[in-house]
């Protein structure tokens, strides 16, 4: 053992779900008791000597007697020029530990390892079991590209990052960009350093799902899952909503660490480890690869346990007697799934938890029935509170989100801007009850085809105003339910103006530059007499009329909404202007 490990020590750190308020794992973090001792320094020049310390981090972990799965750090020389990390994998299994139970914190410098032994390195550290995090992410070299390649399963943001969360736009904005680079690769979002309650609200607006700091505990020689969590619980994903928004939040969200033992355990290895445990509520039991084969519940297990001659029937015997089969989700569900999972299975099992399984079946970790419900409700809240109580349709909000997702994604949208014309003269003429069950009525139309239409997605602005998003393909679906038949309000002949920018890959920057670059078309729309449709690119003089009225015949009128006649003596025109 080097000379130098008697000056060593390790700290550990909670890693805190903001979802569930939960511990979800530990960083081990080395600490030299002489404060002139750059291990860091040292490890960064020598890949074997940063593969030692990782090994000792986890062989520390061991005499802690922590269950908790643990974060180790190590550089990406040292995985690109080690790749097997054989000191640190011995170490794993010295102590009894599984590689899904570790993740590998890879952190920089990047600049100068070749990118393709390290992603070669990574590959084969993935198929050991081991999970694979980008550490210090927003204040290195890592590129972006290699990132992308990278596809790690976990986001670790650098505490510089949140710093300066709650007044800093620009940090917001890189924070949620890269919750949607998680999103895509399958990955988690966690950030360093939350040092405030400020801080702490700014992350979980900004879509953080991990995050450690001085807020919920310093680092210290002991190994505790006891944090302070702020009394505001973070606010639930949002769920399904009206208008074809996206539904439900990511199982990985509420992800618990799992007590796995292995399928050989013994019924009193399991009670021991019940007992020895409190917090904790089943046991699965997991062949040599980590995939679940049987699930123990708690209260059943120890129950039949404490039965007449139950610890005399069952101790020495396998556990596998008192098991059931587990259930299981992948790591792309939602909670609706979970949800699904349990309602197809047997009624005394409602309250066990549900396993997470990777691609390879291998266990990530547990949810509990408790945390699904608990933000599926909330989620339910807010979503109502979201929504225009005229229509039911979400606002103007909803679909920027989902504006700024796709332009993230290089991907080609239109977006739409439909509204009355003269509404106000319509309220003043026909009574503002006709014009709501006006407005409710268009809202019906626009949700009944983004129903039918997968990318598209609807908005209520407010009065009179609703916006659509529709992918590539653009609006003709609405357009024809809402521009090619008659309305009316009161028995007054109504009509309406859509303004679309279809907006190719790169045109804009976000959701704010879609909609300056919709507004003069909108204008446009707004000038062109009856029923009228016209469109246009960001950035470009040229707007095509799709719709637009020549002769005006008024159509019989109806009680509301649209009447079962054509287009009543009006004829499209197309032009350019």
């Amino acid at each position: 053992m080097p000379a130098w490990t008697d000056q060593l020590r390790f700290a550990f750190q909670p890693v805190v779900n903001l979802a569930t308020g939960s511990v979800a794992a530990l960083e081990i973090l080395a600490r030299p008791e002489d404060g002139e001792m750059d291990v860091l320094g040292s490890a960064h020049r020598c890949p074997d000597l940063d593969a030692e310390l990782a090994a000792l981090a986890v062989r520390a972990a061991a005499r802690q007697e922590t269950m908790l799965p643990l974060h180790v750090n190590v550089f990406a020389a040292t995985v690109a020029e080690l790749p097997s990390l054989t000191s640190l994998g011995k170490a794993v299994r010295d102590v009894g530990r599984r590689p899904w139970e570790i993740t590998l914190d890879v952190g920089g410098p990047f600049t100068h390892v070749p990118h393709r032994s390290l992603l070669e390195a990574v590959r084969g550290l993935r198929d050991e079991g081991y999970r694979i995090c980008a550490d210090g992410v927003g204040d290195g070299d890592l590129p972006l590209r290699l990132l992308g390649e990278l596809a790690p399963d976990l986001v670790k943001l650098d505490r510089s990052l949140c710093a300066g969360l709650t007044a800093d736009r620009g940090r917001r904005a890189a924070v949620a960009a890269m919750r949607q680079l998680c999103e895509q690769t399958g990955g988690l979002l966690a950030i360093e350093g939350v040092e405030t309650e400020r801080q702490y609200a700014a992350a979980r607006e900004a879509g953080v799902q991990l995050a450690q700091g001085h807020l919920f505990a310093p680092p210290a020689r002991r190994a505790s899952a006891e944090v302070y969590l702020p009394p505001e619980r973070p606010p639930a994903a949002r769920g399904p909503v009206p208008g074809g928004l996206p539904s439900g939040p990511p199982v990985t969200q509420f992800l618990q660490p799992a007590a796995l033992l292995p399928i050989s355990a013994s019924a009193d290895a399991v009670r021991s480890h019940l007992t020895g445990f409190p917090a904790v509520s089943g046991v699965l039991l997991v062949d040599t690869d980590g995939v679940p084969v049987r699930a123990i519940d708690r209260d059943r297990f120890l129950l039949s346990l404490s039965g007449r001659y139950g610890h005399a029937l069952y101790a020495d015997r396998p556990a596998l007697r008192l098991a059931d089969r587990p259930r299981t989700v992948g790591a792309g569900a939602t909670a609706w799934e979970v949800l699904d999972v349990i309602a197809d299975g047997e009624r005394d099992r409602t309250g066990d938890d549900v396993a997470v399984v990777d691609e390879r079946g291998r266990c990530m970790g547990v949810v509990h029935l408790a945390d699904i419900l608990r933000a599926l409700a909330e989620s339910r809240v807010e979503e109502a509170a979201r929504l225009n109580p005229l229509t039911r349709l979400p606002g103007s909000d909803a679909v920027n989100g989902e504006v700024d997702r796709r332009i993230a994604e290089g991907r080609a949208f239109a977006l739409s801007w439909l509204d009355v014309d003269g509404f106000k003269q319509v309220n003043d003429g026909a009574g503002f009850a006709a014009g709501d069950e006006l407005i409710r009525a268009v809202g019906r139309v626009l949700a009944e085809v983004a129903a039918r239409e997968p990318t598209a997605r609807v908005g209520h602005i407010g009065g009179d105003d609703f916006l659509v998003l529709a992918g590539s393909e653009g609006p003709g679906p609405f357009a024809e339910a809402v521009l090619d038949v008659p309305w009316s309000a009161g028995g007054r002949p109504v009509t309406l103006s859509l303004a679309t920018v279809d907006c190719p890959p790169g045109s804009v920057r976000d959701h704010g530059e879609a909609a300056a670059a919709l507004a003069p078309l909108k204008k446009a729309a707004k000038a062109l007499p009856g029923t009228s449709w016209v469109v246009g690119r960001p950035g470009s003089g040229r707007t095509e009329v799709r719709r637009g009225a020549v002769a005006r015949v008024p159509a019989p009128a109806a009680p509301c909404g649209p009447t079962s006649a054509g287009t009543a003596g009006t004829e499209g025109v197309r032009s350019r202007l």
